[in-house]
């Protein structure tokens, strides 16, 4: 593309979650090279562009993996022309079988490599697995923290069990694909409709209590919104509680309208 001859610095690594340590590597060049692998993401796919004003070029691993670390400088020279400089973290590797690393980059590219050391946020060191982590702990405070931003994930409005607008209180249901989920349970979330955010109390995780199907669904604590289709946005405020079996749907309704209460309260 035209536009990568004009690009003279890159960034180079996964940029998964676009984190804060991410975000000090984008801020010292033109555009960033994202290595692309498959599921699992905090940020996937073109979505990290939403949390960057940088160019963002991609490669996907699968098409670079066989590349010696001189083959992959070479592609880097064949696809940005002008380069001049490259920035990379302290730990990046890269070529067949991580052959390479930032030292090495330094040496096999004629121009400037920046390495940037390890980047932390009140001693955590800042690292997309970090985040994992945090978030498969229901963790949402310092997911949020490290991550410099509220964690959000989006899907397709799908049906539900109709349950909940009979018996309990009415949810979307979303198809979310790709992203990493954090524990299951109940969380004072935000929902995006129709291109508002509106408080809400969400749950994720297997329906223990009725069919044991998993499902992530949002309840929007500001009334009757109607009709929703297509896609829909969440970010996670804060963690309320962990996933359980209730003994009846009495006894989950009751639950349900203390998350309620709870998540108003967060949400202030």
């Amino acid at each position: 593309m035209a536009y990568r001859n004009t690009i003279q610095s890159i960034a180079i690594g996964s940029f998964d979650g676009m984190h804060i340590a991410h975000q000090t590597l984008a801020k010292k060049v033109d555009a960033i090279v994202i290595i692309e692998r498959n599921g699992g993401y905090l940020t996937p796919g073109y979505k990290r562009s939403n949390f960057t004003s940088k160019v963002c070029c991609f490669y996907h691993f699968d098409v670079i993996k066989g590349l010696s670390p001189e083959a992959f400088v070479e592609r880097l020279k064949t696809d940005f022309p002008q380069l001049e400089t490259i920035v990379v973290g302290y730990d990046f590797a890269f070529g067949k079988e991580k052959a390479g690393s930032a030292k090495t980059l330094q040496t096999l590219f004629d121009g400037r490599v920046e390495i940037v050391e390890e980047v932390s946020v009140e001693g955590i060191p800042v690292h997309s697995r970090t985040i994992k982590a945090y978030l498969r702990e229901g963790n949402i405070a310092l997911a949020n923290k490290l991550l410099g931003r509220t964690y959000s994930i989006d899907g397709m409005v799908v049906s539900g069990q109709g349950l909940g607008k009979k018996e309990l209180v009415p949810t979307l249901n979303l198809n979310v694909k790709e992203y990493k989920l954090p524990l299951e349970g109940v969380y004072a979330t935000r929902t995006k409709i129709k291109g508002t955010w509106l408080d809400s109390v969400s749950f994720l995780g297997h329906r223990v209590t009725t069919d044991d199907s998993f499902a992530v669904e949002t309840h929007i604590l500001v009334g009757d919104i109607g009709e929703v289709e297509g896609k829909v946005e969440m970010m996670f405020i804060d963690f309320l509680r962990a996933n359980k079996k209730f003994e009846s749907l009495d006894a989950l309704k009751e639950q349900i309208e203390d998350d309620i209460t709870r998540a108003k309260e967060v949400l202030k």
